[in-house]
């Protein structure tokens, strides 16, 4: 596996920093000036969302955080995880990975397979964006997450910088795009990225109860419209249980 060098990853106007281990690379770019890119080899508590633990293998996957100024009205933060994974899609079939899609609200998945995720933390007026993805092919990770996993290296051959420059760099223009002009340029394009467009979901909420309804794009708040017996729902908070074609 090749090594992180932040001489490899050119970011202009960007500080690129990387270590060999730490807690969380959201944690290190939260307490950095904006902006700045965090890489890690290891890290010992990754986090996902919910408080989820994110798993990877040291030095066998992509761990990588972007801190970044936002001025967009404090409401429209909760789209960031989806304006990172438009970033993040259009990025990984750039390099080669043409299969990858999105699992609403911040997954990356290659055929069904988790490729990796997005954790979107903000704090006064910064927001930082962690991105995870699976590298090299391990049968411990499989069984320790105990779902189906996918893994870069059986799609791609790309060294680890390139990948992180090439999402970062995607992830940045997405963000001042954001910063300029709101979710809706990007919009259309989660939507036709989107796994389950047009499926039958069962959908946990944060209460724990279970939705089900036809996946129908993104309401204007960047929210999952669910087209239910009942009508149309707008889900803002909740995790993808199943999903089959309608």
């Amino acid at each position: 596996m090749d090594r992180l060098d932040a001489q490899a990853i050119v970011l202009p106007g960007v500080a690129v920093r990387v270590v060999e281990r730490c807690t969380s690379t959201n944690d290190l770019a939260l307490a950095a000036a904006a902006p700045i890119l965090v890489a890690a080899e290891h890290q010992t508590a990754g986090r996902g969302r919910r408080g989820r633990r994110w798993h990877s293998a040291p030095g066998a996957g992509i761990t990588f955080s972007v801190g970044t100024r936002i001025r967009r009205p404090l409401r429209e933060l909760a789209a960031l995880s989806l304006v990172a994974g438009v970033a993040c899609i259009h990025a990984l079939r750039t390099l080669g990975v043409a299969q990858a899609r999105l699992k609403w609200p911040n997954d990356l998945v290659v055929d069904g397979a988790k490729l990796g995720g997005i954790l979107v933390e903000t704090r006064s007026g910064n927001a930082v964006i962690g991105i995870g993805i699976n590298c090299c092919r391990s049968r411990a990770l499989e069984a320790k997450v105990r779902r189906r996993v996918a893994f870069l290296s059986d799609y791609a051959a790309v060294p680890r910088n390139r990948v992180i420059q090439g999402v970062a760099s995607t992830l940045i223009e997405a963000l001042e795009l954001f910063e300029k002009e709101g979710l809706a340029p990007l919009r259309r394009q989660w939507e036709a990225m989107d796994a389950h467009a047009g499926q039958r979901l069962r959908i946990r909420l944060a209460d724990g109860r279970i939705l089900s309804g036809v996946a129908s794009g993104l309401a204007e708040d960047g929210a999952l419209r669910l087209v239910t017996r009942s009508g149309t729902q707008a889900i803002r908070s909740g995790r993808v249980v199943t999903a089959r074609t309608a």
